[in-house]
């Protein structure tokens, strides 16, 4: 069945882009409702932004959505990716900014707060996107595909120069709380050149080392307390595709595999998996079937506690 969460949560902080302050609230809906952003602070026009792949405004660093109005949220990727690994289908989400809050960088925070509030079942069944056949896009050296499978699967591999990095591969099931237990609390990461040109062009103004990412030069982990997995970098990539699959606009089942891709290619992968024909079909989940979807089997105290 579908679901929402039971009552309101908030979460305060700055933008890791714009360092713009704001406060975010996820509110219960309807069954039928789906996941949408409210921009509240804006006083005039459609303040109403669809959590779908259709309008992604693609951009190699986060994940930002825009209405027919002009109308934007930016960074949804991680809070995206703790709705669909709580297994939530239905929400308001309420934000005072432009840019969701980084909180400490990953999910855990968001995963935390809606399952404190709990979970509410509604009364309508989970209609879900099942892969039919298998969809690939390439951009130079980084590929993203989605294939056939019984759930979702994320299998990731990352590679960079940096020794500290180097190449990291991880392949999860998202269903049977795997995501809280093993993905949720893995932060974004960046190399300090990267900070460096980032921050040159304006952007990056909320990152802290330590605090909401992590940063690498060479085999150094610059960040204050070190990594909280050996393989956080992957992990937290996979985070981010999670987020971004649930831009499907209902749950997926398929396997997602990424070889150096990022938030513009699994955009450009859910938008070509929805034009070829045959190659998804909506499905109406079975009590059977709903065990194979995001969020099912999530137990608290397999959520990470973190400082």
């Amino acid at each position: 069945m579908q679901t929402t969460i039971k009552s309101p949560i908030s979460f305060s902080g700055r933008g890791l882009h714009s360092g713009a302050p704001a406060t975010l609230t996820i509110r219960p809906a309807g069954a039928e409702h789906g996941i949408w952003f409210s921009r509240v602070d804006l006083n005039e026009g459609d303040r109403l932004i669809p959590a779908r792949w259709d309008v992604v405004n693609r951009s190699p660093l986060c994940t930002k959505l825009e209405n027919a109005s002009g109308v934007t949220v930016s960074t949804v990727e991680h809070v995206m990716a703790a709705i669909a690994g709580c297994g939530i289908h239905n929400a308001l989400i309420e934000i005072d900014g432009p840019e969701v809050p980084i909180v400490d960088g990953s999910a855990v925070p968001f995963v935390r707060g809606i399952m404190q509030r709990g979970v509410r079942v509604l009364d309508a069944p989970v209609r879900a996107f099942e892969i039919m056949q298998t969809v690939t896009v390439t951009e130079g050296d980084a590929t993203a595909t989605l294939s056939p499978a019984d759930t979702l699967y994320i299998d990731f591999e990352i590679e960079f120069d940096d020794a500290a990095i180097g190449r990291q591969h991880k392949s999860l099931r998202m269903n049977n709380g795997s995501f809280a237990r093993e993905l949720c609390d893995s932060r974004t990461f960046c190399r300090q050149a990267d900070v460096d040109a980032m921050q040159a062009n304006g952007l990056a103004l909320g990152g802290v080392p330590g605090q909401n990412a992590v940063v690498f030069d060479g085999d150094a982990v610059l960040s204050p307390g070190g990594l909280r997995h050996s393989d956080e970098p992957v992990r937290h990539k996979m985070l981010d595709a999670l987020g971004d699959l649930a831009l499907a606009g209902a749950p997926l089942i398929g396997r997602y595999t990424g070889v150096r891709s990022g938030h513009s290619l699994t955009n450009t992968l859910l938008r070509k998996a929805f034009a070829t024909p045959g190659a998804v079909r909506m499905v109406v989940c079975d009590a059977q079937m709903a065990t194979r979807l995001p969020g099912y089997g999530l137990v608290w105290d397999e959520i990470p506690q973190v400082a």
